[in-house]
């Protein structure tokens, strides 16, 4: 998967690997730890959201693309992810397997133009080898959950496929001067992003409309710096 692409992707996905993350203490210093740990950002139903989850996304986040969302967008990534988390865990969803978990490792530190990048954007974040194996591995969990649920439903036609290639990847080269790839060598390829946006489409409405089902006390304001 192309870096660029593999970091778009986890951009839209990186909110999923944080459900209910385990504060460590080490990560970003003990006083601050001690500062956020108890102080809850938001409760959904009958469980809550400490700002250091919060907190600990944004650092994902960055390590991720560089950049990280502001804390109430950081919130709605996690309250999102509850509701995929419970809906995952209530189906008995299988975890990921050691391997898989490593291949995204891999995809995740291929993204990056050097291994010392990714060390020195990993260092940056404040995250070890550790929390961003978790992280990873949750992240994998849910969004192997949303495929799962929202792929089978998925039809991609050959028209669309051929629209997509007169439309998005003949333009693209052209712009570059580059001699553009055949459509049968695209297919592949166009058909897999094609499932991918109507998972993430499908994915958005069942979370607008199941955030609207469930309790959330949104306290994020309140005593936060």
């Amino acid at each position: 998967m192309p870096a660029n692409k593999f970091r778009k992707r986890a951009a839209y996905l990186c909110a999923l690997a944080m459900a209910f993350a385990t504060v460590d203490l080490g990560i970003a210093g003990k006083t601050l730890a001690q500062e956020v740990i108890d102080r809850i950002a938001a409760r959904v139903e009958n469980d809550i959201i400490l700002l250091s989850d919060v907190r600990q996304l944004g650092r994902y986040q960055f390590l991720v693309d560089g950049k990280s969302e502001i804390e109430p967008q950081l919130l709605d990534r996690l309250i999102d992810q509850w509701v995929v988390q419970n809906e995952a865990d209530a189906s008995q969803f299988p975890k990921p397997s050691d391997a898989e978990i490593e291949q995204s490792l891999t995809a995740l530190k291929k993204s990056f133009s050097s291994p010392e990048q990714y060390e020195a954007r990993k260092k940056q974040s404040g995250l070890n080898d550790l929390q961003v194996r978790d992280k990873v591995a949750t992240q994998l969990y849910l969004t192997n959950y949303l495929d799962s649920r929202f792929r089978p439903t998925v039809q991609v036609d050959a028209k669309a496929i051929e629209d997509f290639y007169n439309s998005a990847v003949l333009p693209r080269a052209k712009a570059r001067g580059q001699a553009p790839p055949t459509l049968e060598a695209s297919r592949e390829i166009i058909q897999e992003a094609l499932i991918q946006e109507s998972i993430d489409a499908q994915a958005d409405q069942w979370l607008k409309e199941s955030r609207a089902r469930i309790h959330v006390q949104r306290l994020l304001n309140e005593g936060t710096k």
